[in-house]
């Protein structure tokens, strides 16, 4: 079942995928602002810049005009949003993650009038109870209206100049908590919707084009960001939310109120309460028809279009005749060329091939020229699942009943960086192929296990960072079981893990350790059956059997390795501890001690417990023979320790018969000698017998 994306027998179906998206109006393409990295020379989606520098490469990103190819995620965004709750077997961090990426939100939507170009613009929020206490508008630098705002400025040079700074910054960079607010006032007012009022227009970094309407009403009393960006450019601020009690002294206040509460400074609508008023002025902007209630969404469609050679063509055509043509199903896959220049200074390197490029329409049989852009490599990979179900089928994507019987996929293991890159996009790809009849489900992954990162001193592994450890040198000193079993053990899977050189050689020693007391017990057994066992024997096999249940516990589909082999350890402790006071061991026992620690190892270090395997006479292999199972009867404790108190300071302790009754413990901690010091010549008042845990004597 073995795919691998980038032959031409994979992206061939990638492309045909590439169409149906395109024939159900899910593919488009239109001329964006896009993220470019000058050093790859590509586009990158919104997600695939992380702090304003490429996920690839780290370097910076800037932004630039190009016409690219988007798949309309924004489509399916509720559906992503909502069906996360059937994701049971997902980490909660995950799906917050995704939560917080789509980022729904409802609020009104409603219009700012500007007299000087007689036209107005849109605004959104979630907070319309606030409307009152705008004391500014702010417009994105890249709002179409800007430039007629500020044609006839007196500081029109500085203003371009502001702007194009502005636009070449990464959303990340304009956005972030931590980047000082920067704007500057356009000279120009929009007119307040209720009021009637003048309200200044600005431009500003923290306000996204893309995100919303491109425009955001300023209301410093109730909102943090804008709060200090009215204090920085020394304008208004006007209270319109006091709180529940009413009693907050606006005068006294050096922060932004941000909760819900009473409205007033607010005409007609003091006296609500804020949701009151959301729905009030919703109500009345809709019934004005200047606007509605309304839900937005963080989630942006996904730029699919890169300027790289290692990529899936698009199967697009351009005639002048006929326009924008899909390359017919039977003409595909279409291949990447081979006679291409990686800097021949063209925007792609297909644009380097004539070979390529040149092509016929497929409508008219006229002259045509191939999409030069790729498809970002996430398209790939976001139904490679699906393929492996049907991997070797040349005359569909897959066949649908095939799909049926082996999707959805039980157990997904990848790490958290593909939240809401890989792990998105594949849900969203499988939505889109269930809606055309492909599949019957619509969520990809069932489980999902999100491993974490190996670390070096708190930092993740680099070359750069000079903290990288060379596997190689770690299994030429140590053996590959070593590093296996410290990484298992070291942290939980779900957690980053911190390189320690201490931890190596403690796992090295304790293989080293499980070596030796296999040899011992082999040595140790003598003749004899499980019915005839002493009672530290006893004591023995019920660790054996409690080690059982809970390494197995552990290992069925919880993936607890740290703490399976921390079970298994103990078990080598209580086998160390057994040998020091003991000469000899059950021959019967001893077997299934070494047998069953041995299997119980097999998973985390495979190597070593295959070669005792054979050195122990046993036959095929470790990794062939039946997991053990633990027996209830040997798990069974027929003595006890309790803890015996005299007025709740423990004074002794009974070793007991789990069959006792409380007369007998109640009677057999009254006779210890120890209690009977602190007892002795006081009333008791009463006694608390909690059977195989605790006897508390009450005295007075």
């Amino acid at each position: 079942r073995e795919v691998a994306t980038c032959k031409e027998d994979y992206y061939r179906w990638t492309q045909w995928i590439f169409q149906q998206f395109y024939k159900k109006g899910l593919a488009y393409k239109k001329e964006a602002k896009v993220n470019w990295c000058e050093h790859d020379h590509t586009v990158l989606a919104n997600e695939q810049v992380i702090d304003g520098k490429c996920w690839r490469c780290d370097n910076d990103v800037v932004k630039k005009d190009l016409k690219q190819w988007f798949f309309k995620i924004t489509d399916y965004a509720d559906r992503l949003l909502d069906d996360l709750d059937t994701l049971d077997q997902w980490p909660d961090r995950v799906k917050a993650m995704q939560r917080n990426w789509i980022g729904r939100s409802e609020g009104t939507q409603f219009a700012f009038y500007v007299p000087k170009i007689d036209k107005s613009f849109e605004v959104y929020t979630t907070r319309v109870d606030t409307l009152f206490g705008v004391s500014y508008v702010v417009l994105a630098p890249e709002h179409p209206y800007v430039k007629e705002l500020i044609q006839d400025a007196s500081n029109k040079v500085e203003l371009e100049a502001f702007i194009e700074t502005l636009r070449n910054q990464s959303d990340i960079e304009r956005t972030s908590t931590e980047a000082e607010k920067v704007g500057m006032f356009t000279g120009s007012y929009a007119t307040h919707p209720i009021t009637g009022k003048e309200v200044p227009i600005w431009i500003a970094n923290y306000v996204l084009a893309d995100y919303g309407t491109g425009a955001v009403m300023g209301v410093p009393a109730h909102d943090e960001r804008d709060y200090a960006f009215a204090k920085k450019y020394d304008l208004p601020v006007n209270w319109v939310i006091q709180n529940a009690a009413q009693d907050l002294d606006f005068a006294s206040l050096d922060t932004a109120f941000t909760e819900d509460g009473i409205l007033v400074n607010s005409g007609d609508f003091n006296g609500k309460t804020s949701e009151e008023a959301r729905q009030a002025l919703g109500d009345y902007f809709t019934e004005q028809g200047t606007g509605r209630k309304t839900v937005n969404f963080r989630l942006r469609d996904w730029l699919i279009s890169r300027q790289r050679y290692w990529g899936c063509p698009i199967p697009v055509v351009y005639c002048e005749k006929c326009g924008e043509q899909l390359v017919p199903e039977e003409q595909l896959p279409v291949k990447l060329p081979e006679d291409v220049s990686f800097d021949g200074g063209a925007i792609s390197p297909l644009a380097t091939s004539e070979n390529f490029l040149n092509t016929t329409c497929p409508c008219c049989g006229g002259p045509a020229r191939r999409e030069i852009d790729t498809m970002d490599t996430f398209i790939d990979s976001s139904w490679y699942f699906l393929r492996y179900t049907d991997a070797r089928n040349d005359k569909e994507v897959f066949n649908k009943e095939i799909a049926k019987y082996w999707m959805n996929v039980d157990q997904y293991i990848g790490g958290i960086e593909h939240a809401i890159l890989h792990l998105l996009y594949a849900r969203f790809f499988v939505k889109v192929l269930h809606d055309i009849g492909l599949v019957e489900v619509d969520e990809p992954f069932k489980a999902l296990l999100t491993q974490g990162m190996v670390l070096k001193e708190g930092s993740k592994m680099s070359k750069s960072k000079g903290n990288v450890v060379s596997p190689e040198e770690i299994i030429a000193k140590y053996g590959a079981d070593t590093a296996r079993l410290f990484i298992l053990f070291a942290a939980p899977v779900d957690r980053d893990l911190d390189w320690s050189d201490q931890g190596v050689e403690g796992s090295y020693r304790f293989l080293g350790r499980v070596w030796r007391i296999i040899d011992t017990y082999q040595q140790l057994g003598t003749s004899g059956h499980h019915d005839s066992l002493s009672k530290d024997e006893t004591a023995l096999r019920r660790e054996l059997h409690r080690a059982i249940k809970k390494v197995t516990e552990d290992l069925d589909g919880k993936f607890n390795f740290n703490t399976a082999i921390s079970t298994v350890m103990e078990l080598v402790n209580a086998m160390y501890q057994f040998k020091d006071s003991h000469d000899s061991v059950q021959s019967d026992l001893a077997k299934e001690l070494v047998e069953k620690l041995t299997l119980l190892l097999a998973p985390f270090v495979p190597h070593i417990t295959e070669e005792i395997w054979h050195e122990c006479g046993f036959e095929g292999s470790v990794h062939a023979a039946s997991w053990p199972t633990y027996e209830e009867s040997a798990l069974v404790v027929d003595e006890v320790e309790v803890a015996v108190q005299v007025n709740g300071k423990v004074r002794d302790k009974l070793t007991v018969s789990v069959s006792l009754s409380k007369e007998e413990l109640e009677a057999a901690a009254k006779a210890l000698p120890r209690v009977q010091e602190f007892t002795e010549g006081k009333t008791v008042v009463k006694v608390i017998v909690v059977p195989t845990k605790l006897i508390n004597i009450v005295v007075k």
